[in-house]
């Protein structure tokens, strides 16, 4: 990198100072504090990744995190075994069977789902979690296994404070518009198209 004279660091100064302004006032103006729903979905890999990132903000904040998974059967996956080693802290619930494809039982993904969810409403009311990871629930939702009025009722009522992240694929308009945050993983490249299987430590 070329030497760097005074006129462009002082240049570089007065554009930093403006720029930390600007960011100071932005900042300032946000004033709500409130419990939010936040979706991650789209066809990119690290949907539930990302939820489980900030299951691991919210236990550095000293506060409990709940995870409820909708679809995923009982894996032995490493952010399972990493979360658990907080002890009470996290509380983990693995509702489903398996995939639509794997169970091929229509009622019993049905039954499975609502299973899920009155686990989900008995942690999302306890008082003591801050946290609450809806796992897959986007696929439950998407095949109608569960009902989508009563599931954005249920989220809009659910205790002051709460924050709740709902993961998976195709999530449905309405559930995009109660939420607080969206966000779209995009999908660029994926080595499972060039015949690399699931990984320890990368997909499970």
């Amino acid at each position: 990198m070329a030497d760097i004279d005074g006129e462009q660091a002082e240049r570089h100064k007065r554009k930093m100072e403006n720029r930390k302004a600007v960011q100071d006032a932005e900042v300032a103006s946000k004033t709500i504090e409130k419990g939010l729903l936040i979706v991650n979905t789209g066809p990119g890999k690290g949907k539930s990744t990302a939820a489980f990132g900030l299951a691991l903000r919210m236990l550095g904040h000293g506060r409990k995190v709940a995870v409820v998974q909708f679809i995923k059967g009982a894996w032995e996956t490493g952010e399972r075994a990493a979360l658990e080693t907080f002890g009470e802290k996290v509380i983990w619930h693995t509702m489903g069977e398996g995939f639509t494809w794997d169970t091929q039982d229509l009622k019993r993904d049905v039954e499975a789902a609502g299973r899920a969810w009155e686990k989900a409403k008995e942690v999302m009311a306890m008082p003591e979690v801050g946290l609450v990871i809806l796992d897959e629930m986007n696929i439950a939702l998407r095949y109608d296994y569960l009902d989508l009025e009563t599931v954005i009722a249920d989220l809009a009522a659910r205790r002051e404070g709460l924050h709740v992240i709902v993961t998976g694929r195709n999530a449905k308009p309405a559930l995009i518009e109660a939420a607080d945050m969206v966000t779209e993983m995009t999908l660029v490249k994926h080595h499972f198209k060039a015949g690399v299987k699931a990984q320890v430590g990368i997909e499970f």
